[in-house]
């Protein structure tokens, strides 16, 4: 008998950076001396105290039984303090909380919740590629804004087709962005809810980096800006904040018919999270910060060395404002995949090509701060002397 899989999953795009993977593992076996910057992966431990709360919940009976379909009431409430806290944004617990099994989980299934066949979702170019795979799940249409260094890495709304205005249902953002490092402004969000009220779009602002800023400036939260409740959602994971990404939890906020339709979809894929997992989490998000400090320093760290290390040979790009990584051009003659490849096989330095961000990506490559000062040094040593630059 063959089995055939459904049109959605034939839908559904290739997994770029599985082949990135691969080529890298497939050098390892010959190799103890590859330097991975091309992941997306904390290389810190969760801090000590989360774990130890993880450890304590997880011998509560109660925690031993089904939990609520929608998430016990203290981390939603924890969820409203922590936004309280650091962006001065109330958040209403009981109908502006969603919890996610992580917000990759989120991000795929807020497309198959808000658009129907043929609908039209707009993202960033280059972009986190999960937003496409919800998209083509959902049956609807890709338009791609670009992103490109003259405009700062923002979208430029007044390009974009009026007949793509008129039929785009959902948009997503992403500041700090992944891949390129930029922050957003007031003024870009600004313009996101004027747009968006115009045309009836819904916002999901993809905070996965939220906490990440570089030289004593914080990300701003789209919700800070006024009306963004009235539009869209944002989605924020403790896997970048508190180094949880194994843990797999996170949250969305904000508007309160969106997170109704991600409960109302969730009540049918999943039973919630771990309850004991859940209140880790909500002592994350409420206890001493002073971890969180401690990593972005450390990043912020990494982050002058690597473009430092890379000026001496050559290779100059702007240093990033916020997340945990560096968006660098490939040298003439180059194309981002060809670039990386020679990078892996002749350095043995892992870096992730631009083109599987997107079109726009085409020409850069990402590099992560997601390894000591010493082998960030010593990967561009490397790189240094195939003299590319």
């Amino acid at each position: 008998m063959n089995i055939t899989k459904s049109e959605a999953l034939n839908r559904l795009p290739k997994q770029f950076f599985a082949e990135l993977v691969r080529k890298a593992t497939e050098l390892k076996q010959t190799h103890d001396d590859v330097i991975n910057l091309g992941q997306g992966n904390p290389d810190q431990p969760t801090p000590e105290h989360i774990v130890e709360k993880l450890k304590e919940a997880s011998s509560n009976p109660l925690y031993h039984k089904y939990p609520p379909f929608s998430g016990y009431d203290f981390l939603k409430e924890a969820v409203a303090e922590y936004y309280w806290r650091e962006f001065q944004v109330k958040i209403d617990p009981k109908t502006e909380v969603a919890v996610l099994s992580g917000t990759k989980t989120g991000l795929v299934e807020i497309s198959q919740c808000l658009l129907n066949s043929g609908d039209t979702a707009m993202v960033p170019d280059p972009g986190y590629p999960d937003y496409w795979s919800g998209i083509a799940l959902a049956d609807a249409k890709m338009y791609t804004m670009p992103l490109v260094e003259e405009h700062g890495f923002h979208p430029q709304y007044q390009d974009i087709p009026d007949e793509t205005l008129e039929q785009a249902k959902l948009m997503f953002l992403n500041y700090p962005n992944n891949p390129t490092g930029a922050t957003a402004d007031v003024e870009l969000f600004t313009k996101t809810i004027a747009l968006a009220k115009k045309h009836e779009i819904a916002v999901v602002h993809d905070f996965a980096y939220g906490a990440i800023g570089f030289d004593a400036q914080s990300p701003i939260s789209f919700l800070e800006t006024p009306g963004a409740k009235d539009v869209g959602i944002e989605m924020m994971t403790l896997s970048k904040t508190y180094n949880m990404a194994g843990w797999r939890i996170g949250f969305a906020v904000g508007n309160s018919q969106m997170i109704e339709a991600i409960n109302l979809i969730q009540d049918h894929y999943y039973c919630s999270i771990f309850g004991g997992l859940q209140e880790a989490a909500a002592y994350a998000l409420t206890a001493d910060q002073s971890s969180v400090k401690e990593l972005v320093a450390t990043y912020e760290s990494r982050r002058n060395v690597l473009i430092e290390e890379a000026a001496k040979i050559g290779w100059k790009v702007d240093a990033p404002a916020g997340s945990f990584f560096a968006w660098f051009p490939v040298p003439e003659g180059f194309t981002s995949e060809a670039f990386a490849d020679q990078l892996l096989y002749e350095a043995r330095v892992v870096v992730a090509p631009g083109n599987g961000f997107g079109e726009y990506g085409e020409g850069f490559v990402r590099l992560g701060l997601l390894c000591s000062e010493e082998e960030l040094k010593e990967a561009i040593q490397r790189i240094g002397r195939l003299k590319l630059f």
